[in-house]
């Protein structure tokens, strides 16, 4: 099998350490990891040639499948547009965040009714997932509620939140419906984190976020969402012991997106970022390892699935296509239909209004949703050369459209190789079953191993 260094097609060489390196077909993500012999890549056991000409063609078809299938499994619901933060880096406009609509329940129950209808058109027998997210979702709070208690027999649900609103009643209320929750949170003390997420009255939501996850006392449904900035990469670390403490099964560190102009303000240097993340998932690694209570990484642990079972993978922003307008769309509280919330601002993406006489099928098959459906890796300078293309994806289709074009590498595109080698390293070491919960470690079955 001929080894392809230079337009990275079949298998390709990476090196991922000075102690290790890695055959890769860039195509389907098929791998081997190796030692290197004195400095130098050695030679590819005659058995992973053999392994990768008998498994090629099938997993090439998967990886199509993946890759290209518009199999709609989420909808992410904007209740609202309004929020009581302004953090310095959100995509959603502050005029809009400030002055913007507010679905009734009327308006929300006869979206999600349109959202059921289009599911049982497929013939699916899985519950459909919804996502309350936005701005700040509980700033709808009574609607979002009531739709949970109405439909739960219908829908999975889960809410995205700075937990500035919720009350102990409310949690009680979410764990008894098994409602996925994400806390928003930047850092493990009061100073850095009310930085970057003040509340438009000026102080921060802190307090209240550490008050809601400890409410929570380990539900497994419980996961924390922080964006890394300027003001926070020195600290990941730290917030991870600080939530190891509070019993948090899982946090996600999210890169920054420059989809609006202001965020520049706060935008991290990307070396360190990417020292301090690596560093933060070795941190989570020893925690596991060392204590009855295991707290995960969930960007990095999508890495890790790209890797050892591609099609497991749950976040879909590492991926090209993305899964925006694909896997799942957003409806925006006046009903439009975009692929992403990401989109919210941009002009042109809308697939209709599910207010308005369109619904979830015509949305699929609209122009803006093929348009994101058409940007993959192979379309992308450096990209389609790269061994990483479809471990990373290139993201985010909607930050570099507002950036001038979608067709570019991601902003932080050193970042996403330095974390991909820092996976193939912990692999090699076989520390991979530690960055994976572990129900869902023991889903994973072998299709393919020396």
């Amino acid at each position: 099998m001929k080894i392809d260094n230079n337009h990275r097609e079949g298998l390709v060489y990476q090196r991922v350490s000075d102690t290790h390196s890695a055959v890769i077909d860039p195509g389907n993500v098929f791998w081997a990891i190796h030692k290197n012999n004195a400095g130098k890549y050695s030679v590819i056991p005659r058995e992973a040639l053999s392994l990768y000409n008998r498994v090629k063609n099938k997993l090439d078809a998967e990886m199509e499948d993946f890759r290209f299938s518009a199999q709609l499994t989420a909808v992410y619901i904007d209740p609202t547009d309004r929020c009581n933060s302004h953090c310095p880096y959100c995509y959603v406009p502050a005029d809009i965040r400030k002055n913007g609509t507010q679905m009734t329940k009327e308006q929300l129950f006869k979206s999600l009714d349109k959202i059921l209808e289009y599911f049982s058109a497929t013939g699916s027998k899985k519950k459909p997932v919804i996502i309350f997210h936005a701005s700040e979702p509980l700033l709808a709070k009574d609607i979002v509620f009531a739709a949970i208690k109405e439909y739960s027999h219908k829908f999975k649900f889960g809410l995205q939140t700075n937990a500035t609103l919720l009350t102990e009643h409310d949690v009680a209320f979410l764990k008894a419906e098994r409602v996925g929750v994400g806390i928003s949170l930047d850092a493990a003390t009061a100073v850095i984190n009310n930085r970057t997420r003040p509340t438009t009255k000026g102080k921060g939501n802190f307090e209240q976020a550490v008050k809601a996850i400890e409410w929570f006392d380990g539900y497994p449904g419980l996961n924390v969402i922080s964006t890394m900035t300027k003001f926070n990469i020195a600290g990941l670390s730290a917030l991870v012991k600080f939530l190891h403490r509070k019993k948090v099964p899982c946090v996600l560190f999210n890169p920054m997106r420059l989809t609006q102009k202001y965020s520049l303000s706060v935008k991290p240097d990307e070396s360190q970022m990417t020292t301090n993340f690596l560093k933060a998932v070795d941190t989570a690694i020893r925690l596991t390892r060392e204590s009855d209570h295991e707290i995960i990484v969930a960007n990095f642990t999508n890495i890790i699935l790209s890797i050892i079972a591609p099609e497991a993978r749950r976040m879909m922003c590492d991926i090209s296509p993305c899964g925006g307008g694909r896997c799942f769309l957003t409806v925006t509280a006046s009903g439009e239909m975009v692929p992403c919330g990401e989109f919210i601002a941009l002009k042109g993406f809308s697939g209709g209004n599910i207010l308005n006489g369109a619904g979830i099928k015509e949305a699929m098959v609209s122009k803006p949703f093929q348009q994101i459906r058409s940007r993959f890796v192979e379309k992308i300078d450096e990209c389609n050369s790269c061994s990483y293309r479809n471990i990373c994806g290139a993201p985010c289709p909607a930050e570099l459209e507002a950036r001038g074009g979608m067709y570019q590498k991601a902003v932080f595109c050193e970042f996403y190789k330095a974390t991909i080698d820092h996976a193939f390293r912990l692999i090699a070491e076989g520390k991979e079953k530690y960055c994976l919960r572990k129900d869902s470690l023991g889903e994973l079955n072998y299709q393919y191993q020396l």
